[in-house]
């Protein structure tokens, strides 16, 4: 015996009533699409970079022997740092962290560069600089190396980029027990970034939570010139 030979018909609730009707799937895709758009929307953005220094104009020579300086720059973002091709300290690390800096802002183009400074630029002439940049796998569309007269180099760095440039000097360390002689250079291994109108927005270690609150910074930099 069936409910239906009874004459007894259960009522539907009202929210089986509800859901019966096409306005209610219309309703409920539109809000599954509408809530996660207003949250976005609505998501505080971190406060933009502060601008720390504004870099001036320059012009030395790249590992081509051409002109590179400040126009060649314009509309790009740019990681400035500072080395020497025969460094035994600290250059060798900062490279290779500049290497995967390169890989991460491939998909960026040649919106992001990375220009080297050599603070030795009685060695680092414009050929060692070109075989040094082969070497390191630099990609010359982003990545330039530039040196030129020392005396303009120190003023840049010190008064622009506000790092130090020190002297050449002989260090004494010991390697294996053993007194070892090394002819040094002082520098900073800091990398700094460079927004498109030319303007310091800060500096950033070599060790790893440095180089990563560095491609944090250059990502909401990049994504606020590129995309305001």
């Amino acid at each position: 015996m069936t409910t239906s030979s009874l004459g007894y018909i259960r009522e539907r609730s009202r929210v089986e009533k509800l859901i019966r009707k096409p306005i209610f799937w219309i309703l409920f895709c539109s809000l599954s699409v509408l809530i996660p758009v207003l949250k976005t929307v609505n998501r505080e953005l971190p406060p933009e970079l502060p601008v720390l220094f504004k870099v001036p104009e320059f012009n030395f020579t790249n590992q081509y022997g051409q002109e590179f300086g400040s126009k060649d720059l314009k509309g790009r973002i740019y990681l400035a740092n500072f080395l020497f091709t025969t460094c035994p300290t600290t250059c060798p690390a900062l490279v290779n962290q500049l290497k995967t800096v390169q890989k991460r802002v491939r998909g960026l183009g040649q919106k992001v560069a990375i220009v080297s400074f050599t603070v030795d630029p009685k060695n680092d002439t414009p050929e060692v600089l070109k075989k040094y940049a082969k070497k390191t796998k630099a990609n010359p569309f982003v990545w330039s190396w530039l040196t030129g007269d020392r005396a303009e180099l120190k003023e840049l760095l010190v008064h622009g980029y506000k790092v130090p440039m020190g002297d050449g000097m002989t260090i004494e360390k010991k390697v294996d027990r053993s007194d070892v002689s090394i002819w040094d250079i002082a520098h900073t291994n800091k990398i700094v970034l460079v927004d498109v109108a030319g303007q310091i927005r800060g500096y950033y270690g070599t060790d790893y939570e440095g180089v990563n609150k560095l491609m944090i910074d250059l990502g909401l930099l990049a994504n606020r010139t590129f995309n305001p």
